[in-house]
């Protein structure tokens, strides 16, 4: 469960940092200035489909991430009735604890018969 979500939150670092990373060596670069205002501006424009993208992956490791979390809660949900049930079932099994006032009324009843 932690390990998709971990996986999910890994792809979005390396995106973003590629990105961080794309726009710190362009600034960087022995570029002139028109050069590196159009490799801005392509960067720019690309931004909202990898943003989409980005949006897109996420989404889809959070869908599995709430599936497998409904998964283990049916999981334990089926294993907690299982449990109530024997729990149930061993104590309809236990032998009844004798009632004293109930057995001192059938030996009274016993000696008036006989």
């Amino acid at each position: 469960m932690s390990e998709q979500n971990g996986k999910g939150i890994f792809v979005a670092g390396v995106i973003v940092g590629g990105m961080l990373g794309a726009l710190g060596a362009l600034l960087a670069a022995p570029r002139t200035g028109k050069d590196t205002r159009d490799i801005l501006k392509k960067t720019a424009q690309a931004l909202p489909e990898l943003t989409e993208d980005l949006t897109t992956t996420l989404q889809l490791k959070a869908d599995q991430l709430s599936e497998s979390s409904k998964r283990n809660w049916e999981e334990t949900l089926t294993r907690l009735k299982e449990s109530i049930a024997a729990g149930i079932e061993a104590t309809q099994l236990e032998k009844p604890t004798p009632n004293p006032i109930n057995d001192s009324a059938s030996e009274s009843t016993s000696r008036h018969l006989s």
